[in-house]
């Protein structure tokens, strides 16, 4: 069994994660943890999460929860991701992170502990999100530049970071698709005379609001036809399950990054 220990675990990804690895078969909740201003701290994580008793009490020690763990899990906030890869590190546990909007010197410290310790880093553990990188990268070779790109995503009221790292991640797959750097390309909105739409411009646009689980769609527009990539989610376990999914398939693996593309055999 692989033991897995979440951290934001009273949250609401983190109540589906718990859920998703106490309905797989091969792991087992083995730690979970979340701030210490918690009200729930002590109580069982699985019944938060509208489980059986899973005999395993919130905390707010990650130290003290990896001891012994198999894998963390981590959908938290970008700040707190380096300090808790920095700890799994330390007790050589593997780690899955779902997390988006790290800064440059974060994601510094991710790449550096990656050295000794497995990591899977996706933007998006959805197996249908990720089917969406590669359709696009395919498209976008395919179709080129005649055809104008744009991406747009909306999420709910709550989320932090704009754009998503899903949407992202999806500009970074067509620009490769086009073998143009995505920073040269780019265009996060539009405002204003704006002029007329540079050929190759990859525009990536925003939208919030709601309870929006997550809805991504890729526009290639060209003369007299359109042709769209969408993909919605309805629920946050298709997220939870692919990171569960992610947290099993990675313990016998080599320190380095991983990506969801390696998991199912895209990349």
């Amino acid at each position: 069994m692989v033991k897995v220990v979440i951290v934001g675990a009273g949250g609401r990804m983190g109540k589906a994660l718990i859920q998703a690895v106490v309905a797989k078969e091969d792991t087992v909740l083995y730690g979970a943890v979340d701030l210490p201003e918690n009200p729930n701290l002590g109580k069982d994580a699985g019944e938060l999460a509208g489980c059986e008793t899973q005999n395993v009490a919130l905390t707010d020690n990650l130290l003290n929860a990896l001891e012994g763990a198999d894998v963390l899990i981590d959908f938290t906030f970008h700040a707190a991701v380096p300090n808790n890869i920095k700890i799994a590190a330390e007790k050589h546990c593997a780690v899955v992170i779902g997390t988006t909007g790290l800064t440059p010197e974060e994601t510094e410290v991710v790449r550096k502990e990656s050295f000794k310790i497995p990591v899977v880093w996706a933007p998006n553990m959805s197996v249908g999100v990720n089917l969406l990188f590669a359709l696009t990268k395919k498209v976008a070779e395919i179709l080129g530049p005649d055809y104008d790109a744009e991406i747009v995503e909306m999420h709910h009221r709550h989320k932090q970071d704009a754009p998503s790292g899903t949407a992202m991640r999806i500009a970074e797959s067509l620009a490769e698709g086009r073998k143009r750097q995505l920073a040269d390309v780019a265009c996060y909105g539009r405002q204003g005379i704006t002029g007329e739409r540079p050929k190759g411009e990859i525009g990536i646009h925003t939208l919030r609001g709601g309870d929006v689980i997550g809805d991504h769609t890729v526009i290639f527009a060209g003369d007299s036809e359109r042709f769209e990539l969408t993909h919605k989610a309805s629920d946050r376990g298709v997220f939870a399950n692919g990171a569960v999914f992610a947290a099993s398939w990675i313990t016998d693996k080599k320190p380095r990054i991983y990506d969801m593309q390696d998991i199912l055999g895209l990349s």
